[in-house]
């Protein structure tokens, strides 16, 4: 079995920068590819960036692209979203994703393991 655990969540200002982590336990083999995804109130789970199991490739959507970095440290079983110029919108409780294989997916469907997610709000 195979866990994930986010943590970094809270409360900021807008304009503000914020990093979540994703812990990685148990089976840790079972997981490669991560992902971040997150979900606003009343809207559908959207993707918003991966990375592959080596770390050699990311994806970010375009609505937080250029704000939101993805890396991890596989030494660490970890990984990480750095969220800067954060904004209104971006409040969401915000979810770590695993799957199998090695190359990310923007498809929910595409990953097996979830963790239960970070809340995120972004004040003024």
């Amino acid at each position: 079995q195979v866990t994930l655990v986010e943590s970094g969540g809270g409360l900021v200002q807008a304009g503000g920068s914020l990093r979540l982590s994703c812990k990685v336990s148990g089976r840790t083999d079972y997981v490669a590819a991560m992902a971040w995804f997150r979900q606003s109130l009343g809207k559908e789970r959207e993707f918003v960036s991966g990375i592959s199991d080596n770390g050699g490739y990311t994806d970010v959507a375009e609505s937080v692209k250029g704000r939101f970095f993805v890396s991890r440290n596989n030494a660490k079983n970890e990984a990480y979203l750095e969220m800067d110029i954060l904004k209104h919108e971006d409040k969401a409780v915000y979810y770590c994703a695993g799957r199998a294989r090695d190359y990310t997916s923007q498809n929910e469907e595409d990953y097996t393991t979830w963790g239960e997610g970070a809340q995120v709000t972004v004040t003024s």
